[in-house]
Formats: structure tokens, C-alpha cells, sequence
């Protein structure tokens, strides 16, 4: 889209912001080159209260949400006002018959997208919403990936993978944060955006919100490359990323074998199968990725493993009935995987994904490289875990076998 002079695109966004009537909602990010906006996001809707209609802004920090009600007519006029000067740099508008985007250029400039719907929707006034989304249900990210219908409505099958997403984006944005505020990531500009790989990509869910996310609400510049062995992959998400007009790379490939350069920064793995997330670790720690983000699928190696081998003293109770067996291999695995990370120099969570009752495979290995001193204690550990439970970890042979 061609581009034109900010302030007269920021005033036709304007007339859009201030119609009580058509707004369903607004959404501005990120920065202006060279500035730092007071909010890291500001979401603007009408809301419905006993004294009239009102403009409620919600403004963001780093850690918490500040929600202001402004009255239709000059309060609500001086509060949009006010917002459209601070210097983000996106804005995301929503009509009930439209939907518009705003990107301002490295050279001040304004380039307006506006997309019609394909019918309209309604505007919800109610005071009291659902818990806020990162994401909401009608982004064109969903309607492009199948998620929601034409109208923007979430579809009854698709509300577990919609959940999935959308804990994923909230992960995913608390690390990225945190490794940046701590100078362990570097911050990305327009000429240097954060590389991003996501391994095992399959329809590329996580890909395309990941993209949406820190680009349209973060205001991050990144590119986003989709690792899959299925060349059907590759040619379905490259048009669903012709159909969204972003900028996303999918080759085909093994997770073991893929050849990326520059190497990318974040690697994502999420529910890549048994040693596949081994082969993801492995990579990640090859690339020197800085943060890493991986999601366990089954666990069969080392369960396996535990099968064959007698189990030490005293805990044949835990290995005496299938699914005990089965949970302690789990838990063995990822708590191995976290050792030799921390080992490789990262620091290491492992948390909730999404709630046991949406996927019974919820553990997410959470990893972001300090290049601290690796704690003496750490490999005397995890050699005495290893051969306690005469294992031998994938991940540790391929870390091994690094030129």
C-alpha cells in the first residue's frame, strides 16, 4: 500500500474512533522509530453505563491493565485525541462493515489498509466482557486459518485450538518481555527484525498468530520461518500467508536436519512428537537461540528405556504399574531436557501450557540464554540422575555429537 501523510491517515482513523455508534473496537501498539510510547498497548470500545454511553480505554503497561470511561461528546473527543499523539506505531480499527490498519513508516508516514467485511457485525456494549484476548476471535489471523467463520465468530470446534493459541501468545509474550528488559535478547528495529522459527509447524496456528501478535499489537518487527516435512504444508501456508499479506518463509524439512541462515533468534517447538523435541532442543542450542520455547508431545524414549532397565531402590513401586511407568518417564524426560539446558546456559522454567482439560500434554519447557556461569551442582546431578535410572538422553547425545 502506497503511503501518505500520517496525520491525515490518523485523521480518518479518527472519524472511525469516535463513532459510538459503527466501533466495535481499536487496538493501537508498538513505537515510532526513535520513540517509546508511555503504554505498551491501548484498546479503545464503547461500553453502555447508567450515566449514557461511554469510550472506556484500556491502556497497558509491562505488568498490568489501567482502564479509563470517557463520555460520548468532548470527553470521549479529548481522550482519542490525546492517544492519537503518543507515537505508536500501529493501530488496528475495527467497524462493524470494516477493518482497518495503520502502520507508520520509518519516515513518518502513514500506510492505511481497509478491508470490508463480509457482512457486518454487531458491536457488543456491555460493561461487563469476557476476560480481554491478545487476539480477539474476529482477527483476520483466525478467519484466514479457519478458526472463525466469515463473520468473525469462533467456531464451536475450533474453541480448543483457539485456547491453545491464545496461551501460547500469552507465554510467549511474558518471555519475549522478560528476555528483553534483562538485555538477553536483543531489541529488533525495521532493517534487523527478530528471526523466528517455528519447528514441526504443521498448519502453522502458532506461526500466523505469533506473526499477527508482535507485529500488529507489539509493534516488534519479525519474520517468521515455518519448518515442516509435508510439502503440502509448505504450499497451504504460504497462500494463507498471500491471503494475510505478511511476510513468512516455510520450507521443507526434517527438525533435525533444516539449514537456516542467519540462524534465527527464537525457536518454537510445540508438541513435536517423542525425540522430535530432542531434535528441536538440539537445534535451538546449535543456533544459539536465545529464547526457546518448546511444548513436549509423547514421551516413548525414555519410558522405553525404563521398561528395560531395573529400576533402582526403592522405587519399583513407581515402575510396577503402566501408567505410574508412563507419568514418571514424562516428568524424568523434561526434567532431563531442563538439566541439560540449564548446562548449555539457559535459564530454565517448565510450566502449565493450557489446562489438563483442553490436551493432556500441558508441560512447556520455557528456556531463555543468560551466557551465565552454569552452577557446579547442575552436571554432578544430572550425571547422578542418568545413572541412577541407566538412561541415556537423546538430547545429551546430540548436544554430544555438535562439531
Amino acid at each position: 500500500m502506497p503511503s501518505e501523510s500520517l496525520l491525515r491517515v490518523l485523521a480518518e482513523i479518527r472519524g472511525h474512533l469516535l463513532d459510538p455508534d459503527t466501533l466495535v473496537k481499536a487496538v493501537a501498539g508498538g513505537r515510532q522509530r526513535g520513540t517509546e510510547p508511555p503504554w505498551r498497548r491501548v484498546e479503545l470500545r464503547y461500553v453502555d453505563l447508567k450515566a449514557g454511553r461511554h469510550l472506556q480505554v484500556t491502556s497497558y503497561d509491562e505488568t498490568q491493565a489501567h482502564t479509563a470511561n470517557h463520555l460520548v461528546g468532548d470527553p470521549a473527543r479529548g481522550a482519542v485525541d490525546a492517544l492519537l499523539e503518543l507515537p505508536f506505531g500501529n493501530w488496528h480499527v475495527d467497524t462493524t462493515t470494516q477493518s482497518h490498519q495503520v502502520r507508520v513508516t520509518k519516515k513518518l508516514e502513514g500506510v492505511l489498509h481497509t478491508q470490508d467485511r463480509s457482512a457486518p457485525v454487531e458491536a457488543v456494549r456491555g460493561h461487563d466482557r469476557a476476560k480481554d484476548r491478545l487476539l480477539p476471535e474476529d482477527d483476520p489471523v483466525f478467519r484466514a486459518l479457519g478458526l472463525s467463520d466469515a463473520q468473525g465468530r469462533l467456531k464451536p470446534s475450533r474453541q480448543a485450538k483457539y485456547r491453545q493459541v491464545e496461551e501460547f501468545l500469552r507465554l510467549l509474550d511474558k518471555t519475549l518481555t522478560d528476555a528483553l528488559e534483562k538485555g538477553h535478547l536483543r531489541r529488533p528495529s525495521a532493517e534487523e527484525p527478530l528471526r523466528i522459527v517455528d519447528l514441526g509447524c504443521g498448519n502453522a496456528y502458532l506461526t500466523f498468530a505469533a506473526q499477527r501478535y508482535l507485529t500488529a499489537v507489539r509493534g516488534l518487527p519479525v519474520v517468521v520461518t515455518g519448518v515442516d516435512v509435508k510439502e503440502q504444508s509448505r504450499e497451504h501456508n504460504s497462500e494463507v500467508a498471500a491471503s494475510l499479506g505478511v511476510e513468512a518463509e516455510f520450507v521443507v524439512g526434517t527438525i533435525g536436519g533444516v539449514e537456516l541462515d542467519p540462524a534465527p533468534e527464537v525457536v518454537l517447538a510445540l508438541h513435536a512428537c517423542d525425540t522430535a523435541t530432542d531434535e528441536a532442543l538440539a537445534q535451538a542450542v546449535g543456533w544459539g537461540a536465545q529464547v526457546v520455547l518448546a511444548a513436549p508431545c509423547c514421551h516413548h524414549d525414555i519410558a522405553a528405556q525404563l521398561r528395560k532397565a531395573p529400576t533402582p531402590a526403592p522405587y519399583s513401586l513407581l515402575t510396577r504399574h503402566g501408567i505410574l511407568r508412563e507419568r514418571l518417564a514424562d516428568t524424568l524426560t523434561d526434567g532431563i531436557r531442563a538439566a541439560l539446558l540449564r548446562i548449555e546456559g539457559y535459564r530454565v522454567d517448565v510450566v502449565q501450557f493450557v489446562e489438563s482439560q483442553h490436551t493432556p500434554r500441558n508441560t512447556m519447557l520455557r528456556a531463555i540464554r543468560t551466557g551465565g556461569p552454569v552452577e557446579d551442582g547442575v552436571r554432578a546431578e544430572y550425571d547422578d540422575l542418568v545413572a541412577t535410572w541407566s538412561v541415556r538422553p537423546l538430547l545429551a547425545e546430540l548436544l554430544d555429537a555438535r562439531p
